[in-house]
């Protein structure tokens, strides 16, 4: 295995009844990195973060979290991770504090009452530390279960939607405190929606119907797509579109010798979001031909 990956799987397939909800992914992820999940509803986002963390066994495969087998060694694995479910698996009739404490209990450590207090005043509940959970708003609770997941210093984070519901500010702070932990070595995999979010990844997995579509940085993703470019010489407006416009634009502008006479140039890109649609459709359409007889 490579030394610093903390996360490693390999021809990873995943079976419920008939249904494969994974089929044959291989990642790498790099300790310290945050890595990101994107892709539709049942893309198999959830069904490999629950593989990871021992909480479902793959049908096929191998799987290494901090070198160690999630399944047959999943008590060494567990106390080394932090794990934040897409919804909140709180106890209801408990504190946000009496929540937390409980969910650390496994790894305490002495002096742990303070810890527990820094992780409540990072997600901005120190006020509402000792009301009832049931009290809270989702966007609320979805916090108490990051604290959660961050309490007992995990080496590795996995966040599945960890910002649905959360103002955009409190948002900010999230992703802020992630990058901080991955400068202290502690590698993140999070699952999000969010384009605006998948930004902040150092590398991203485009997953549909449990396929991996591509696994880059989202710059690389975003140099992959088209460009609208005009260019206007004279008056006279030209207009052209291009694949990897990084590539592609100084050979469109030779063409115009960059004399003085061109004035504009403007790039019409596309967003991150219409990449992954594309990468998505394509698939659509590639297993639409397989099932043709």
């Amino acid at each position: 295995m490579n030394e610093t990956a903390s996360i490693v799987i390999q021809n990873l397939d995943k079976f419920f009844g008939k249904q494969k909800a994974l089929k044959n992914v291989n990642l790498s992820i790099t300790k310290g990195q945050i890595y990101g999940l994107l892709g539709p509803n049942g893309a198999g986002k959830t069904t490999l973060i629950r593989s990871l963390i021992g909480a479902t066994k793959p049908t096929k495969g191998n799987l290494s979290v901090l070198g160690f087998n999630p399944i047959s060694q999943k008590s060494k694995v567990r106390s080394m991770i932090g794990y934040m479910p897409q919804s909140p698996a709180l106890y209801e009739d408990l504190t946000a504090f009496e929540n937390i404490r409980f969910f650390s209990f496994p790894n305490r450590k002495e002096n742990f009452a303070k810890r527990i207090n820094e992780v409540i005043e990072f997600v901005g509940l120190t006020k509402r530390a000792h009301d009832q959970v049931y009290k809270f708003s989702g966007g609320m609770k979805q916090r108490v279960s990051l604290a959660c997941a961050l309490v007992h210093h995990p080496k590795i984070l996995f966040l599945d939607e960890p910002t649905t519901g959360i103002d955009p500010k409190l948002r900010e702070s999230f992703w802020h405190h992630f990058r901080d932990l991955t400068q202290q070595g502690v590698t993140i995999l999070v699952s999000t929606h969010q384009m605006s979010e998948a930004m902040f990844c150092d590398r991203l997995a485009i997953m549909h119907e449990g396929v991996l579509l591509a696994d880059e940085p989202p710059k690389q993703l975003l140099w992959k797509q088209q460009a609208k470019i005009r260019i206007r010489k004279d008056n006279k407006v030209g207009e052209k579109v291009v694949s990897h416009y990084p590539d592609q634009l100084p050979k469109l502008l030779q063409k115009f010798g960059l004399d003085a006479s061109i004035n504009r140039i403007e790039i019409e890109e596309e967003t991150l979001e219409q990449v992954v649609l594309e990468m998505i459709h394509s698939h659509e359409k590639e297993l639409n031909l397989g099932d043709t007889p």
